[in-house]
């Protein structure tokens, strides 16, 4: 059985997943040091105990059969991740900094992929600015004297 390591690298995997990367490189260590001359160093963020590479496939086989014993809908382990950005975009989170934590290489990828998905992002957007400008609007209004149906009056 593997034990899940956190671990971050050059890629920035860690941060994709939402780990602390003190953590990780914490946990890193321990696992480390409790493997001792067995561990061997990969620079993965999954492994087994010993730091070897965990098999993608094994992995997905694995969370397919803790789904299943925990009584979930079947979803696939990528499927986790394509949920955290559309949650995150969906609370109002900056595409660039969904873009960082997926590890896109562009927001254009980021933006592709996830804008079509929230169709209600671009009508929030579009409600929000309303709203900002009926407030500046009322602002205005409330401030003047008298209210102007037309153009100024020149004598």
């Amino acid at each position: 059985m593997a034990r899940w390591v956190g671990r971050a690298h050059a890629t920035g995997v860690a941060g994709a997943v939402g780990c602390r990367s003190g953590n990780a490189a914490t946990r890193q260590r321990k696992a480390q040091e409790e493997a001792g001359p067995a561990w061997v160093e990969n620079g993965r963020l999954f492994t087994r105990p010993t730091g070897e590479w965990v098999e993608p496939n094994w992995l997905s086989d694995y969370f397919e059969r803790l789904v299943r014993k925990a009584g979930l809908p079947p979803i696939r382990l990528r499927d986790l991740r394509h949920g955290a950005a559309t949650i995150a975009l969906a609370a109002g989170t900056e595409m660039k900094a969904v873009q960082d934590m997926l590890g896109h290489s562009s927001i254009s990828l980021t933006s592709d992929t996830y804008t079509s998905v929230l169709p209600e992002l671009a009508r929030d957007a579009a409600e929000a600015a309303v709203r900002l400008v009926t407030r500046q609007g009322s602002k205005r209004s409330a401030g003047s004297r008298r209210a102007h149906s037309g153009p100024p009056h020149r004598p």
